[in-house]
């Protein structure tokens, strides 16, 4: 069975008449985007409006389940862990209670991230709109390009990628990966009051902080990690040899242990070994496998880096605890995000479609 057109049309006339309807298919779907564009730029908005700096923030508890290794809250303002107070009763630490100083916020690095991209997305989205749909257009001054298909296909191309990054840093690193971003990334001990390490005792220590506190975001969730550190060459004395031999005494075991990293803090040099991404100068501990030496050069998923100045010192992480909070604001961050991914994906696909072309990612 075939179809056929009558009366017979020549097959130049025919291809001009099928490129005519296509230009009149993009141009009025071109006009139906107008609404799906506005509707986009409110929805961000709501995402803008859901991580502004709004107070008194979101105050959320951070404890551990079933033990009380660490028990607290902090609050979140914008991207900011503004003030909170944390309880710590680790097995190889002193007992402590940490205090957030107010006048020394703590920044979220995914956060700070996020806010970025979501302020690129609404900008480009307004300049989509009022160049593309002007209000009062004046006819002199229009340049067509700036309504063709084309221009659109291209600036919601660009909308995607913001869109994708921004879902990828609420993501976060998979549950079953530790984040490497705390050898460069942990909070410094001056965001706590008092200070987090007294010199006495970070010099006492090697060099080497005590603990490393580091925040991050995992399926949209503040995860808080805390890592019990010791300095990489440090001497094991004869009772610990001696108890290890023989099973009275025990290691912690973790996924971490063992192993060697080069660490400095987020914003403060860190005095003692060179820099060393090859992580050599340690050693295995004694009863124990021989230690594999890890590093983690250059910026991670979640920022960061060995900035000017600073110098890593190889530690190896004697305790490990990781807390996991839910913040309602991130989750429902998250599902706006994924809703407006979506509904710009059917925008760009149908696009793609009347234009007669793929759909590039």
């Amino acid at each position: 069975m075939s179809v056929e057109i009558w009366p017979p049309i020549a097959p130049d006339a025919f291809k001009a008449a099928v490129e005519a309807s296509q230009a009149r298919e993009c141009e009025w779907l071109v006009q139906e985007l107008q609404d799906t564009l506005t509707n986009l730029k409110h929805g961000l908005e709501d995402c803008y409006a859901l991580l502004a700096p709004i107070d008194p923030g979101s105050t959320l508890v951070v404890s551990t389940p079933r033990n009380e290794t660490v028990k607290g809250h902090v609050t979140r303002v914008g991207t900011r862990i503004v003030k909170g107070t944390i309880y710590l009763r680790m097995r190889t630490l002193p007992t402590q209670t940490l205090h957030i100083n107010p006048d020394h916020p703590i920044h979220l690095a995914s956060l700070t991230s996020l806010h970025t991209l979501l302020t690129h997305s609404i900008d480009l989205l307004t300049l989509t709109l009022s160049y593309s749909y002007p209000s009062t257009p004046p006819p002199s001054t229009t340049n067509p390009s700036t309504s063709s298909p084309q221009f659109i296909a291209t600036q919601l191309r660009l909308l995607a990628q913001s869109l994708a990054e921004s879902s990828s840093l609420l993501k976060g690193p998979p549950l079953t990966t530790a984040d490497p971003a705390w050898t460069t990334r942990s909070v410094a001990g001056s965001h706590f009051t008092p200070p987090l390490w007294p010199p006495h005792q970070h010099h006492a220590n090697g060099g080497v902080p005590p603990l490393s506190f580091h925040l991050g975001i995992q399926d949209s969730c503040l995860v808080l990690w805390l890592r019990s550190l010791e300095p990489a060459d440090a001497p094991v004395n004869f009772g610990t040899k001696l108890a290890l031999a023989i099973g009275t005494t025990r290691r912690l075991e973790h996924d971490e242990s063992e192993r060697i990293f080069g660490f400095c803090c987020e914003d403060s040099g860190v005095s003692g070994g060179e820099h060393n991404h090859g992580g050599g100068g340690g050693g295995s501990r004694v009863g124990a496998a021989p230690a594999r030496h890890t590093s983690f050069p250059g910026p991670s998923a979640s920022g960061g880096g060995v900035g000017p100045g600073k110098k890593e010192v190889e530690v190896f992480v004697r305790e490990k605890v990781r807390v996991e909070t839910a913040d309602p604001s991130l989750l429902s961050l998250s599902s706006k995000l994924t809703a407006l991914g979506t509904t710009l994906g059917v925008a760009r696909r149908n696009l793609a479609a009347a234009m007669g072309e793929e759909l590039e990612d």
